[in-house]
């Protein structure tokens, strides 16, 4: 049986137990538990309020309150968040324009241009003519059909590198009819006759060049692999229109090929048939080049000394008093290349 004295003792106790419990729920003890829990707790990053003006920072779970910040934190907030936008901007894919269209072959000249010659006309391109030119041309497609096609108006210059002209054989203007022009003077696609110009010249080869058989086609690509440049004066025409697009800029870009061949080669065999090629060919340095001159191969004029000029046995005989390969004339497979 517990005596007085222990039985007080005891319960003395248990009431000091509980006034140290108690301590945590008075104002004081409660201020104890939340520093304890916010020494444990790590802090939470204060938010970019997206709503907000710039600079404005917020902390979580209340968005009414806020520290008063200065003039230059406000500023260095906002400086900070126009930086992280123009990141973001920055990873993401630009958007095209719905208006805006990329270029098209309706909009430029300058489609498939050989390497070598885009180098040696890289000035005239630039030039304001040629600009003028371009807008001319790109309005007559818009308008309607226009030969050659876009791809093939600068067919010549893949066809015939600059470093592989032996042979230059200048015409005027091409084609006018369908399939026939496509960048070569005198020359038409396969599967379409042979015009009465390029007849008369199979006719010539076929009494000036021994084993000439005529061809069944009129592609001379087959030449222009050999190092035969085939250029018209003027590069583009309206349908069913002869020298509808003379005098608008083509003449002075041909007058420049002409120029830097005659300036940067040697040897070459200029073929000029007719009064107009003649001209064009005025200033080519006889010293340094073969010209040969002679009546145009057209029906008109053929039967006036272009039958029996022997052009093409002398263009080989030229190419090898230079040490240059023949061309074989012979040779013109109709595959397109």
């Amino acid at each position: 049986m517990l005596t007085a004295r222990s039985t007080f003792a005891k319960l003395g106790n248990i009431m000091s137990g509980q006034a140290k419990i108690s301590t945590f729920f008075t104002s004081k003890g409660k201020n104890n538990l939340e520093k304890t829990k916010d020494e444990n707790t790590p802090p939470k990053k204060m938010r970019l309020d997206a709503d907000s003006s710039p600079g404005k920072l917020t902390p979580p779970g209340d968005d009414k309150k806020s520290s008063p910040l200065s003039p230059e934190q406000k500023q260095r907030m906002a400086e900070n968040r126009e930086k992280a936008l123009a990141k973001l901007h920055a990873k993401q894919p630009a958007k095209q324009p719905a208006n805006q269209t990329a270029p098209s072959q309706t909009d430029t000249l300058l489609v498939n241009v050989g390497e070598s010659w885009r180098t040696a006309l890289e000035a005239e391109f630039s030039k304001t003519y040629f600009a003028e030119l371009t807008r001319f041309v790109c309005a007559e497609r818009r308008k309607g059909t226009v030969y050659p096609s876009p791809e093939n108006v600068f067919s010549w210059t893949r066809a015939c590198p600059l470093d592989q002209v032996k042979v230059v054989i200048l015409g005027q203007d091409p084609y006018h009819g369908p399939n026939q022009a496509h960048g070569l003077s005198f020359s038409v696609l396969p599967g379409v006759p042979a015009p009465p110009s390029l007849v008369n010249m199979y006719k010539e080869l076929g009494k000036d060049i021994e084993g000439f058989k005529r061809p069944d086609h009129g592609y001379l690509q087959g030449w222009a692999k050999q190092g035969v440049l085939m250029l018209n004066a003027v590069l583009t025409v309206r349908a069913r229109d002869a020298n509808s697009h003379k005098d608008r800029g083509w003449e002075k870009l041909t007058d420049a090929v002409i120029a830097y061949l005659n300036k940067n080669k040697d040897g070459l065999v200029f073929v000029l048939w007719g009064s107009y090629a003649q001209k064009k060919g005025a200033h080519i340095d006889k010293k340094r080049h073969h010209i040969l001159k002679g009546v145009h191969p057209s029906p008109l004029s053929a039967h006036r000394g272009f039958f029996g000029c022997q052009h093409f046995s002398k263009t080989n005989e030229f190419l090898q008093e230079t040490g240059k390969p023949p061309i074989d004339w012979s040779h013109l497979p109709r595959d397109i290349e």
